[in-house]
């Protein structure tokens, strides 16, 4: 079984706050001491962290739920709960979070320490101390902790690489990255050799070095699911330069200008984009016999498709099983990277908007009213949801809040609106009460 995991989806909770307390002083010569509880702790939230010590998702391959504690009740003498520890998940550099139900990009992460708050932790609810005012200076109110953010994730590792290799299964990838590198991938004679991406460190021998990835073989169809390209395309769209590795003898009985033109449509098709990375050709096995006559067609058909105003990408004839050409191919490689910039990724419009909101809107509504089969009425909505898991319900006084909150809101009017007579069902969450008209 293959170590590598390139994709998870997790579900992330953030803690909930701490509940806050209804308390009193009690001390024998302080008469009348008034309300004393204090305010529950911070809930923990879920945070990602980029460990560079990582090379893949294999970590959330079993372990798929994260969940941060929640933080401590308030306490009597006025005191705060404790808040809770945030949750640290470790995550590898490249790693994009999406929303796994709208599929936008939350965070592309790809510094070493990197951190983005995946579910925030919820506040602690206030304890009654907070609560007292002259006309009430003994309060039996105290809130519940806000509960925290949860949500579904699907992680995306897109390894960070400078060069990619792209070309057909056994073209001599994976023999290139071995000579120029220190990575020992597995190598053998046979289609599919290399099943997960491969990464090394090139020196060249001016001193510059850059990071080259090995890619499992593509071939046709790859775009649309066929083979092990499709899992991998991804990993092209970090790299700034791809260098095209083409077996010049025909060694498989395919044309070498075929093979160019299938794996450029791959990737073409794949992602539109990807076309705009510099290419360099590499021309590999040129030690076999045919492969000389192979390489002075080859330039012929490509020269013959490129007008006079189009550059023509350079071909470098190279041997990875007898070490050569493969300086002037590593000088070149480098030469080109230091006049590419990066690639944007991801478009603005890819990116899910933030969620806070500091304004007000006059035609949103904080709740929604519907009918129930046994003919009950139901509120739902965020924000009356919200104020009701906050409710302590075991307060009268708290449910005397909650129903003038209601009121405030405008529930009584909606409900009396839609037909709502004395004496129905309102069903809020596992909550029920009369309406009383």
């Amino acid at each position: 079984m293959s170590m590598f995991l390139d994709t998870a989806k997790i579900s992330v909770k953030a803690g909930k706050g701490g509940d806050g307390m209804v308390a009193f002083r009690r001390e024998k010569y302080v008469p009348d001491g008034g309300p004393w509880g204090g305010d529950g702790g911070k809930g923990g939230s879920v945070i990602f962290r980029v460990d560079e010590g990582l090379r893949t998702l294999m970590d959330f391959r079993y372990n798929r739920k994260f969940k941060a504690q929640s933080g401590e009740k308030g306490m009597t003498k006025g005191m705060h709960g404790r808040g809770a520890q945030d949750l640290i998940v470790r995550v590898p550099q490249g790693t994009t979070v999406r929303n796994a139900e709208t599929g936008k990009v939350l965070t592309d992460l790809v510094e070493n320490g990197q951190e983005f708050v995946a579910a925030r932790g919820g506040r602690g609810g206030r304890g009654n101390i907070r609560f007292a005012t002259p006309k009430n200076p003994a309060p039996e109110i105290a809130e519940n902790g806000e509960p925290g953010e949860e949500r579904e994730l699907q992680l995306e590792l897109k390894i960070l690489a400078d060069v990619g290799l792209v070309g057909f299964p056994s073209v001599g990838k994976s023999t290139l990255l071995s000579v120029v590198t220190a990575a020992k991938p597995k190598i053998g004679a046979y289609h599919f050799t290399t099943i997960v991406p491969n990464l090394g460190m090139v020196r060249t021998k001016s001193g510059d070095s850059f990071a080259m990835a090995d890619l499992p073989g593509l071939i046709e169809g790859a775009s649309q699911g066929v083979g092990l390209g499709t899992q991998f395309l991804r990993h092209i769209e970090r790299t700034r330069v791809i260098l095209h590795v083409i077996d010049m003898s025909a060694s498989e009985g395919r044309d070498p200008y075929e093979d160019y033109l299938a794996i450029n449509h791959e990737l073409e098709t794949y992602n539109l984009r990807l076309m705009e990375r510099p290419q360099l050709i590499v021309a590999n096995k040129m030690d076999m016999p045919d492969a000389e006559e192979n390489l002075k067609a080859f330039k012929e058909k490509l020269t013959a498709n490129y007008d006079e105003f189009d550059e023509v990408p350079p071909i470098f004839p190279i041997s990875g099983l007898a070490h050569q050409g493969l300086d002037a191919l590593l000088e070149a490689t480098a030469d080109l990277l230091a006049v590419t910039d990066e690639f944007l990724l991801y478009d603005e419009s890819d990116f899910q908007e933030d969620e806070v909101y500091y304004g007000f809107q006059e035609d949103e509504r904080p709740f929604d009213i519907s009918r129930d089969d046994d003919a009950a009425w139901v509120l739902s909505g965020e924000k009356i949801e919200k104020l009701f898991v906050m409710t302590n319900m075991d307060r009268d006084e708290s449910i005397m809040k909650f129903a003038r909150q209601l009121r405030g809101m405008g529930v009584d009017e909606a409900l009396r609106q839609r037909g709502a007579k004395d004496g129905d069902i309102v069903r809020l969450g596992n909550f029920e009460f009369e309406f009383v008209d």
